[in-house]
């Protein structure tokens, strides 16, 4: 058998499966702005069996801590509830969803009744014109709506926020006390030289110092643990609120990172770093797949993310 953990030991616990390439906004740090890439009603899917399929496959051989369902945008996924109750049978302890929220308040009873415990929930303004501005989407009421539908239901939320520089500064402290009113834990993100922005990501990065500086003038605050393998670093205050911050290029996370990526089309990815899908599939042989997981884990960066031409988009967040 082939060794699937590399020299740094590390292996892969944490599947992230994108299962469309088409959302529902426009965000300026993954695309640019290109309408014809949203309306995804008419777009073919991959059926929730072929994902089950591969998915069994995989946790096989990696015995699978947890799965992420990404995309693009999972909720335009026809068929996410036979999904989530079929990968439910597979014995994976920790099925979660990141999404963008815009069209959760009419989705998460469903969510919560097919098996899902948990979503992350991507939101860079609370302020109605920035989010326009990000997004190309009027209506953040209607995220608010969806994260507030999801805690009703009993689903465990996170906000996720990407600062950018010249953008959503001003947002660090809004959004931050959104969760705060809420309970929920919100990390705030560097921005990614990914896609459009690989070699041009330096005119809108906020560090995580910076973003440290702006929470300490309202808040005090301590280091908390991180865990192993995790991709934010969390803060406690002194009134027990928690935020964290997923800083990719000043606090790399890449020495034990242990997710591996499944993109909509059936190829998989070691790391985010990396242009170069490998494809697989429902009908490989253990011991074939064993060696695409091996590749896979070469992929991986020893220390530092170094940018990729691909856009979350096409590998999925």
């Amino acid at each position: 058998m082939i060794s699937l953990a590399n020299p740094h030991q590390r292996k892969f616990k944490n599947l992230r499966v994108s299962l469309t390439d088409v959302c529902n906004l426009n965000c300026v740090y993954c695309t640019l702005g290109n309408d014809d890439e949203i309306n995804a009603d008419h777009r073919p899917q991959q059926p929730a069996s072929f994902f089950i399929k591969l998915v069994a496959k995989l946790h096989k051989q990696l015995h699978l801590d947890s799965i992420r369902l990404t995309g693009g945008e999972p909720l335009l996924y026809r068929h996410l509830s036979d999904l989530i109750e079929g990968l439910k049978q597979l014995n994976i302890n920790d099925i979660n969803l990141t999404s963008n929220g815009f069209l959760l308040a009419r989705h998460a009873l469903m969510l919560k009744k097919a098996g899902l415990k948990a979503i992350n929930i991507s939101l860079d303004a609370i302020d109605e014109e920035l989010f326009f501005k990000i997004t190309k989407r009027k209506n953040v009421t209607r995220v608010v709506a969806g994260i507030d539908t999801a805690l009703q239901n009993g689903l465990t939320v996170k906000l996720n926020t990407v600062i950018m520089k010249g953008i959503n500064e001003n947002q660090i402290l809004p959004l931050l006390d959104f969760a705060f009113s809420r309970n929920i834990p919100i990390r705030f993100l560097e921005v990614m030289a990914m896609g459009h922005l690989y070699q041009n990501v330096n005119q809108h990065f906020v560090s995580q110092q910076q973003i440290l500086d702006t929470i300490a003038t309202k808040h005090t605050f301590s280091t908390m643990v991180r865990k192993t393998s995790a991709t934010a670093q969390y803060w406690l205050t002194n009134k027990g609120q928690t935020f964290g911050i997923i800083a990719n290029e000043t606090a790399p996370f890449c020495h034990d990172c242990n997710r591996l990526r499944l993109d909509a089309k059936g190829n998989i990815y070691g790391c985010l770093s990396n242009n170069n899908p490998i494809a697989i599939g429902i009908e490989m042989q253990p011991n074939i797949l064993a060696q695409k997981l091996h590749e896979a884990m070469q992929q991986k960066q020893a220390y530092k993310f170094a940018g990729s031409q691909l856009s979350m988009l096409e590998i999925g967040g």
